[in-house]
């Protein structure tokens, strides 16, 4: 159950965005994708702390929600990390709020859901999971002509990313007939050169637009050997067509401003949990969040310290925790 007192009036998080000027960013911004700039979370510099003591007891008593990050936080392949369903349902307990927000474009929302009560998380309902998924659908909807047209979106993935299109009305190359408006790029196991250039082809027209739900260049496997990510997708199709995607997922905003379209959410009270630098924490800092590194996924204490002895600071957490499990110990049993 979703705490109301954490929602403020919707809205108030997207008149936080602040509009950058890189190239890349202007391109994002006229195409509905809104970035915001980095900036201090509560006025601290983010300095890679380990969280715990004091700290942490005053951390959660001022914070109202956590945004987390689910691959590689909550659960690695079919196993929920030690703790982290009970820290859910004590955050619940307390009276905060817990949304969560995934570049995994493989399964949809209901997918999802049925994951973490496959998983042991009671009580979490699809209306608190942001998927890049259901997110790259909310932007298809808002930048395609409606009601949507016959095969209007040319995907590159899978069923789960295809049935969270077709749920948000949208219309897909492949089932009807029509002239591709949009190519969406997302995990796609069975990519090949004939998916390429077919994606090419369309996008020799100015006016369809080039997607991507995230732009991770790798995941890891349960074996410790890594796997191409939708980044590397996206990359190829980038190249070969010379164009340039608009990303929905992190580090992009845009998912925060799906969030702040359904929930009223104050930054300055508000945790980003994640374990990976380039997407959560980097996502956390732009959205003004206070970020917390967790060490059970994929980046490691060192990397985050390396960008902070490189002078990187959006790449680097305020805090670590070794797991989430950890968060517990400031929290009322």
């Amino acid at each position: 159950m979703l705490c109301t007192h954490w929602l403020r009036d919707i809205g108030q998080g997207a008149r936080q965005l602040a509009v950058t000027s890189s190239p890349r960013e202007k391109a994002s911004r006229l195409a509905g994708v809104w970035l915001l700039a980095p900036r201090r979370a509560g006025g601290c510099m983010a300095v890679c702390e380990r969280l715990g003591g004091n700290a942490l007891r005053e951390l959660l008593a001022r914070t109202q929600g956590v945004l987390f990050d689910c691959d590689g936080v909550l659960w690695n392949g079919e196993l929920a990390v030690t703790g982290a369903p009970e820290l859910l349902e004590r955050l619940g307990r307390g009276g905060k709020a817990a949304l969560f927000v995934s570049n995994n474009s493989r399964r949809s929302v209901e997918e999802l859901a049925a994951r973490f009560a496959r998983l042991g998380f009671r009580g979490v309902a699809a209306e608190q999971l942001f998927s890049s998924a259901l997110c790259a659908a909310r932007l298809l909807r808002q930048r395609l002509p409606r009601p949507c047209p016959p095969g209007a979106v040319f995907v590159l993935g899978g069923e789960g990313l295809r049935g969270e299109l077709r749920a948000a009305g949208l219309r897909l190359a492949g089932d009807e007939p029509g002239p591709v408006r949009a190519v969406l790029v997302g995990y796609d196991e069975h990519f090949t050169f004939a998916k390429l250039s077919e994606a090419c082809a369309h996008l020799r027209d100015p006016d369809c637009l080039l997607v991507a739900t995230d732009v991770d260049p790798w995941h890891p496997l349960s074996d410790g050997r890594t796997t191409p990510g939708t980044g590397s997708l996206t990359a190829a199709v980038e190249t070969a067509s010379g164009r340039q995607a608009l990303v929905v997922g992190k580090p992009s905003t845009y998912m925060f401003e799906c969030i702040t379209e359904r929930f009223g959410v104050d930054p300055a009270r508000t945790l980003m949990v994640g374990d990976r630098l380039e997407t959560d924490i980097l996502f956390g800092h732009r959205c003004g969040l206070t970020t917390v590194l967790t060490l059970t996924g994929v980046s490691r204490l060192e990397q985050a310290q390396a960008y902070l002895a490189a002078g990187k600071p959006e790449l680097v957490p305020h805090y670590y925790v070794d797991s989430v499990a950890d968060l517990m110990a400031g929290l009322e049993a």
